[in-house]
C-alpha cells in the first residue's frame, strides 16, 4: 500500500463520512471512529478497495468491456464525465432515467429523438416551422443531450458500472442488481456496503473526493482501453 496514495487521499478529505447520527451500521468495519459528530473512514480500506476495484475493471477494459460511470449529484457531474471520456467509457451525470438499463430499448428510441432534433435543420421540414416550434424543439433537444449524450453510443448494457454516491443512485443500482450487471460503488458511512460489489469507502460529498477517488479508480484503465 502506498504512503502516496494515503496522503493524497487524506489530503483530499476523503476520510470525512456523515455525521455519526446519520450512519449506516453495516458500515462499522470500515470506520475508524468519529470526531466532532462526523465519522472518519479507514483509509487503508479504501486504498485495498480502490486497488482492487481498479483491478476488476482494468481487467474489463483491457477485453473490449464497456463501463459506465454514474454520478448525477452536482459535486460529481464534471468529474463522471472526465473520468468516461478519459477511458473512452459511456456516462450518465445528470438525471437517471428509469429504464436506462432495464429498458435499453426505449432508451435507444430516446437517442434517436435526439439525433434528430440535432439534425433538424438539415431537414426540408425546418423551413416550414415557426420560431416558437423551433424554440420548443431545441428545449428538448438541449434536455436530451444532458440526459443522453453520455449514453449516445450505448447500444447493450454495459459489462459494470461505477458509481459516485451508492446511496444517492439507488435506482441505477437497483436497476444494475435486477441485471445482474457488476457495480463498483462510492460508499459513505451512511450507505449499505452489502448491495455493491466492489464497495470504496469514501467521502462522496466533496469534489475533491470524488475526483481523486475516480483518478486513482481510471488510471489502470486508460492504458488497458487502449
Amino acid at each position: 500500500m502506498s504512503n502516496e496514495l494515503i496522503t493524497e487521499l487524506v489530503e483530499a478529505g476523503v476520510h470525512f463520512g456523515h455525521q455519526s447520527r446519520k450512519w449506516n451500521p453495516k458500515m462499522r468495519q470500515f470506520l475508524l471512529g468519529e470526531k466532532h459528530n462526523v465519522h472518519l473512514i479507514n483509509l487503508e480500506k479504501t486504498a485495498e478497495q480502490l486497488d482492487a476495484s481498479g483491478k476488476f475493471l482494468a481487467d474489463l477494459a483491457s477485453s473490449g468491456k464497456k463501463i459506465l460511470f454514474v454520478g448525477c449529484k452536482r459535486q460529481a457531474q464534471e468529474a463522471v464525465r472526465e473520468a468516461a471520456e478519459a477511458t473512452g467509457q459511456f456516462y450518465v451525470n445528470h438525471r437517471w432515467l428509469g429504464g436506462t438499463l432495464t429498458n435499453l430499448e426505449t432508451v435507444r428510441k430516446s437517442v434517436g429523438r435526439m439525433e434528430y432534433l440535432e439534425n433538424l435543420q438539415k431537414s426540408p421540414d425546418f423551413k416550414k416551422m415557426s420560431k416558437k416550434e423551433i424554440a420548443s424543439l431545441n428545449r428538448e433537444k438541449e434536455k436530451l443531450h444532458l440526459r443522453l449524450s453520455g449514453i449516445r453510443n450505448m447500444v447493450r448494457l454495459p459489462d459494470a458500472v461505477v458509481i459516485v454516491d451508492s446511496a444517492r443512485e439507488y435506482n441505477a443500482i437497483n436497476e444494475a442488481r435486477k441485471l445482474r450487471i457488476p457495480i463498483v460503488a462510492m460508499v459513505d458511512s451512511n450507505a449499505d456496503p452489502d448491495i455493491i460489489d466492489y464497495p470504496i469507502v469514501s467521502n462522496d460529498d466533496a469534489i475533491r473526493s470524488i475526483r481523486v477517488i475516480l483518478k486513482n479508480l481510471i488510471e489502470p484503465i486508460i492504458p488497458a482501453a487502449r
